[in-house]
């Protein structure tokens, strides 16, 4: 597989953990962890983070050209 490919599939992957990551923070289970502790639920933050994360990681292998061998 080569380097833009993969860094294709991350950027995807990252802006679907991205997506649930938004909607997870939107639920009422996090609304009322927002309520008690003033932060959403800790799974909504992971996946939020690991989203920008791998989104990032993607871009950058997708824009930034490889090694020339």
């Amino acid at each position: 597989m080569n380097r833009r490919a993969l860094g294709i599939a991350l950027l995807v992957g990252g802006v679907i953990l991205l997506f649930f990551g938004f909607n997870e923070s939107e639920s009422f289970a996090s609304e009322v962890s927002e309520v008690f502790t003033g932060s959403p639920t800790d799974r909504s933050i992971w996946m939020i983070v690991l989203g920008s994360v791998t989104a990032v990681a993607g871009l950058v292998m997708t824009v930034v050209p490889g090694s020339s061998r």
